[in-house]
């Protein structure tokens, strides 16, 4: 009987310790399974390299010069010789109004010259006083002037070489002086007004050459000159204003074209990172890479500059050679494990 007795307990005690080998290895189990697991990232480490700093920026393209021809003063408009569209020379005659007033002048002009050489001779023999003479004189280029000016506004011609974008009048019409009768435009060259950041003012100097397109000619491109960079800043805009010329020899730049210009102010040496690795948190403006330390992941926040052909340039806050996350960061969070994959 006692025996028996001693074989139950030990049986008791043998179940009583696989109970307890059990339960250490649950928990052993659960213990590995509440530790966070590594998540898989792939790096590349940062390099520098050059990156073109340049900038879009969208204008107007506008005439090199603007005339509106008028008159002096109102009066009839007795020939017209050009019409909207036009291409016009330097010094080619537009329009002529009544010359009434013109042969007036003409006339008054040949008298005083007449007078003039009629009483030079009688002073040089000493027959008429110094101021007569001088008095003479004087009335002859009166003449002339009130002549000259009455040819230039009668006989009205093209200041620049350029085309006729507007008229206002037509022949027999009497010049009220309330607009001009034509307007006329050089467009070779165009000029360009691009308005510079404040921060890229230092930049760009007069020669430097840049390059444009406009909507309406889609897949040309056309290269200028910064002609002219305006001296002062606008308050408003933070922008000054930099004149860039086109030859547009062929014509097809036109005044009121939408164009966007690219303006380029050199190269920086900088690291250089794909768009994959830049994280953006959100509700902020910050931007944030990871590196990889010791199979752990660091958040960077840094500082982007240009971004082209997929790739940002990173300004501040990543050092050369750091290991950067650029596959698998989107869920990564700061001080994760992380295993590196190839």
């Amino acid at each position: 009987m006692k025996k028996i007795s001693i074989i139950a307990l030990a049986a008791l005690v043998l179940a009583g310790c696989g109970q307890k080998k059990d339960s250490q290895s649950q928990a052993q189990q659960a213990a590995m399974a509440a530790q966070p697991k590594a998540q898989t990232v792939k790096v590349q480490p940062a390099a520098k390299q050059e990156v073109k700093q340049d900038g879009t920026y969208s204008a107007t393209v506008q005439a090199f010069a603007v005339n509106n021809i008028a008159p002096q003063s109102g009066g009839r408009i007795q020939k017209i010789n050009v019409e909207v569209g036009d291409y016009v020379g330097k010094g080619q005659i537009l329009a002529e109004m009544d010359r009434v007033q013109l042969d007036q002048a003409k006339l008054r002009l040949s008298n005083a010259e007449t007078e003039l050489g009629r009483l030079k001779q009688l002073y040089e023999q000493g027959g008429l006083a110094q101021s007569d003479y001088e008095a003479a004189e004087l009335n002859f280029k009166v003449s002339k002037s009130t002549y000259d000016n009455l040819v230039e506004n009668t006989i009205l011609r093209s200041p620049i070489t350029g085309v006729v974008t507007a008229r206002y009048y037509d022949r027999g019409d009497m010049y009220g002086m309330a607009s001009p009768i034509f307007t006329v435009q050089q467009i070779t060259p165009v000029k360009i007004l691009v308005g510079i950041s404040e921060g890229d003012y230092t930049k760009v100097s007069k020669g430097d050459k840049v390059t444009l397109s406009v909507d309406a000619l889609p897949g040309k491109t056309f290269s200028g000159t910064i002609k002219r960079i305006y001296p002062t800043i606008d308050p408003m805009t933070h922008t000054v204003n930099v004149e860039v010329q086109v030859p547009n020899t062929d014509r097809q730049l036109r005044p009121g074209m939408y164009a966007k210009v690219n303006v380029t102010f050199g190269h920086n040496r900088s690291i250089v990172v794909p768009d994959a690795a830049v994280v953006r948190l959100q509700g902020s403006g910050q931007r944030n890479v990871f590196v990889v330390e010791n199979g752990i992941a660091v958040q960077k926040e840094v500082s982007l500059g240009r971004h082209f052909d997929g790739q940002y340039e990173i300004l501040s806050g990543l050092e050369e050679g750091e290991q950067v996350v650029v596959k698998g960061g989107s869920a990564l969070r700061n001080g994760a494990q992380v295993e590196v994959i190839e």
